[in-house]
């Protein structure tokens, strides 16, 4: 028997993020500052479309929304980053070191992820855990049995990130 699996998807104009932020290399160097208009999109693998288990496609896009609009019009920073080093964190401002270069931010305009770089494979890892904190876990496993999350920095380049459910 080869039992069957539906997948569902939402990608929608409004389900974005416009954040800046430096990805760190290995050898200790980064990318400048910069920005990008990030779009998210979706995959949730369902074992069971019956009625007595629908969920409604508004559910998943509110997830989606609240985690898009935490990073909205922030300056990413991964805490994990070997390559920073916070020189004071207080309610105003953010300062620090990265890569040995010194930045001071306001501190509502840092979104500090627990994260070891900012680049479009952890975000969408990111992303997906944020997703899976938020869902009600119930659905995991009898319905649910995978999610994918794929996020784009420009059109036709990102990362997707999966994971996977039994019952």
């Amino acid at each position: 028997m080869n039992p069957k699996k539906f997948q569902l998807y939402i990608r929608k104009e409004g389900l974005k993020f416009s954040s800046a932020h430096m990805t760190v290399f290995r050898d200790g160097t980064k990318e400048p500052l910069h920005g990008h208009n990030y779009i998210t999109e979706i995959y949730i693998t369902l074992r069971d479309i019956s009625l007595k288990k629908m969920v409604s496609f508004y559910y998943f896009k509110k997830i989606l929304a609240s985690i898009c609009n935490e990073w909205d019009d922030r300056v990413l920073i991964a805490k994990k980053c070997p390559f920073l080093e916070v020189l004071s964190d207080t309610e105003e401002e953010f300062e620090f070191l990265l890569c040995k270069k010194r930045y001071v931010l306001p501190k509502d305009e840092v979104a500090l992820l627990d994260l070891e770089n900012i680049s479009v494979e952890w975000l969408a890892d990111l992303f997906c855990q944020k997703f899976l904190d938020r869902l009600d876990p119930g659905l995991l496993g009898p319905l649910i049995t995978g999610i994918q999350i794929k996020i784009e920095e420009t059109s036709g380049q990102g990362a997707l990130a999966e994971w996977l459910f039994e019952a």
